[in-house]
């Protein structure tokens, strides 16, 4: 007698929305494929801490199968999905080879958004994956190591020239560890240069940092990253990027009335500004004729599944999803790993709602606020509560972004390797990740951590 096929859950992304789903359908009578182009899940939200050599990689990485080495019913794949047939229920892979699925959740993420121009990556890397990281640490520490030689004053400058482009969360923290790293860990550590006199410009081409918070703690924020010495420059449009810097057009920085254009000279230039949905997105529109936004992300419906299609889920920061609630307009879903994984989680409800044959449930994100640090005791919070916004910053804000990434840390080697390293940086503000492969001519990545 022949056993029925259990159905085939296929979940593209180890994110945080990936993640959960597939941890959500662990005692399920399913069989899941996960798959994704790295082998390990990234706690993304303290990346910026790899790149700054706050924090060594293994620190806030797991590799996706130790994950789940007890959960029978999965496998684990290392590949690159190429191409969803929607129709025929398969997806094609970068090597040729295809996988079949009866309900599939794509969680592939985002990446880097240069607004239609891609060749500012070459001078201006993001920050989406631990390459971009190293990257970005070499580029920062060799910066000071190229001024240590460079004879010419002018030239020089060119180097202790620091730039952050978008005052998101990841530019904000990206801007005040710069500044901390100058005015604190390099102290000392070099004969012909003074690291403190490294410039750390933070560029954003909205009216204030941190626009997704309130106005009274975006206000905190810029005064907390001026107060490290960061120069912030609102308003300002990156108009190029080259090797030698950057133009920018937006008020005058000596505070002449008006617009205009003006170069920064800098060898040193992190982008921050533009996130665009993985490329899935725009492979799923063409297979199924769903709509996506101008970010990429796929309009999904209410239950976070593509219109016409109930069998494929997508979600994360590949979905402009809407949360649901009865009486209310539904409201947009911001891209943030709590979002991801509640969505993982109703996707992983929505499936075994399918296989069974009831009526899926639309989707109802939880806001719980949101975070952001500046450098040591600096830092911003707003936190929803049934009793309204509690919104706090400086050192109490700290302490409370600090517990709160350390509690939602995958493993509790990371965890305690986290507050260790934390704990010696507070005391010291030293940096003990500054180690980089390769020389100032020929990056090398491999073996970095």
């Amino acid at each position: 007698m022949q056993t029925a096929q259990r159905p085939r859950v296929l979940i593209i992304g180890g994110g945080f929305g990936g993640l959960e789903t597939a941890k959500a359908l662990a005692k399920a009578p399913v069989d899941i494929t996960l798959v994704d182009k790295t082998n390990h899940h990234l706690f993304q939200p303290l990346l910026y801490q790899v790149a700054t050599a706050g924090l060594a990689a293994p620190a806030i990485a797991a590799p996706t199968r130790s994950l789940f080495r007890h959960q029978a019913n999965l496998t684990t794949l290392l590949a690159e999905v190429t191409n969803i047939d929607a129709a025929g229920k398969q997806v094609h892979l970068s090597d040729g080879s295809t996988l079949v699925f009866d309900h599939l959740v794509v969680a592939a993420g985002a990446t880097h958004s240069y607004f239609g121009h891609d060749d500012w990556a070459t001078h201006a890397p993001g920050l989406k994956t631990l390459e971009d990281a190293f990257e970005i640490r070499r580029r920062l520490l060799f910066a000071f190591e190229s001024a240590e030689k460079e004879p010419d004053p002018e030239k020089r400058q060119d180097w202790l020239t620091l730039c952050v482009i978008g005052a998101g969360p990841t530019g904000v923290e990206m801007a005040g560890a710069f500044a901390e790293i100058a005015r604190q860990t390099l102290v000392g550590e070099f004969r012909r240069i003074n690291p403190h006199d490294a410039r750390i410009l933070l560029i954003e081409g909205g009216p204030r940092v941190l626009q997704a918070m309130p106005e009274t703690l975006s206000a905190k924020a810029l005064s907390q990253l001026q107060n490290l010495g960061v120069e912030v420059r609102l308003n300002a449009i990156v108009t190029a990027i080259d090797a030698q810097g950057l133009k920018v057009r937006g008020p005058a920085p000596a505070g002449v009335l008006g617009s205009v254009d003006y170069t920064i000279a800098s060898k040193c230039v992190v982008w921050a500004a533009g996130v665009a949905a993985s490329p899935l997105g725009a492979n799923l529109a063409k297979n199924t004729g769903c709509q996506i936004d101008r970010a990429g992300r796929v309009v999904v419906s209410p239950d976070l599944s593509v219109p016409g299609y109930p069998h494929i889920n997508v979600i994360g920061d590949l979905a402009a999803a809407f949360s649901h609630r009865p009486g209310k307009q539904p409201t947009a879903v911001p891209g943030v790993s709590p979002g991801a994984k509640q969505m993982g989680h109703l996707a992983a409800a929505n499936v075994l709602k399918r296989i069974a044959g009831k009526a899926t449930h639309a989707f109802r994100y939880a806001d719980y606020g949101n975070l952001a640090t500046i450098g040591h005791n600096s830092a911003v919070v707003d936190l929803s509560t049934p009793l309204g916004p509690l919104r706090f910053s400086n050192r109490l804000a700290w302490w409370f972004w600090l517990l709160a990434h350390v509690y939602f840390l995958i493993g509790f080697r990371n965890r305690l390797v986290v507050l260790m390293d934390w704990a010696m940086a507070y005391a010291s503000f030293s940096r003990n990740a500054r180690v980089v492969a390769g020389t100032l001519e020929k990056p090398e990545h491999v073996g970095e951590s």
